[in-house]
This record gives C-alpha cells, sequence and structure tokens, in this order.
C-alpha cells in the first residue's frame, strides 16, 4: 500500500521545499540533498506509485514513455550526455529502496 506522508509524496505536494530542476503536471525533478556525486539528481512521477512495479503498473498509456523522455530531457539539461551519467532505480528494501515513492537518481 502506498504511504501517502512519505518525503517525496510531501515534496511533489509542496509540504517540503526542493531545489527543482524541472516541474509538470506529471513529474518532478530536483537536486538530492544528499549527493554522493558532483551531479545527482531525483526524478520522481507524481502518480501515487510505491516502486518501479507498482509504477509500471498504474500508469496510463504512454505515462512511462513521457517519464523516460523527461528524463532524457533533464540529462540535457544538466549537459550530461556527451560526459556520462548513470541511472539508477532502487526498488523495494532488498534493492536498497529507501522512501517508498518510486523515483530514479541521474549522477553525473
Amino acid at each position: 500500500m502506498y504511504d501517502k506522508n512519505n518525503i517525496f509524496a510531501k515534496i511533489i505536494k509542496g509540504e517540503i521545499p526542493c531545489e527543482k530542476i524541472y516541474e509538470d503536471e506529471s513529474v518532478l525533478f530536483f537536486n538530492d540533498i544528499n549527493p554522493i556525486s558532483k551531479i545527482h539528481v531525483l526524478g520522481v512521477p507524481k502518480l501515487s506509485c510505491k516502486d518501479f512495479s507498482d509504477f509500471i503498473s498504474k500508469s496510463k498509456p504512454g505515462a512511462i514513455s513521457n517519464f523516460f523522455k523527461k528524463t532524457e530531457m533533464i540529462i540535457d539539461k544538466l549537459g550530461i550526455r556527451n560526459t556520462g551519467y548513470k541511472i539508477i532505480a532502487n526498488s523495494g528494501s532488498d534493492g536498497g529502496q529507501e522512501v517508498p515513492h518510486f523515483h530514479i537518481h541521474i549522477l553525473g
């Protein structure tokens, strides 16, 4: 079950501030407050989904490709397409997921 009080849900609702990189009606990208590399951006869909599988099963047609197309747009905006980057998505406690809202890390 999705926890509507997780930190990313609160960030999406504007209850907790973040340093936004990009936002629209379906996605939010923002700087990680504890970066592990020079560039560390988090990307979250605004859909209430706890992990990758939940995101896939709950998404309407086009929402998944939209999320990843926006991810590519952010990679361009950050200027890391040619120098290299890493995209990480942890899923579930055994996968190292700490916040129960599907999200990706973009590291550059």
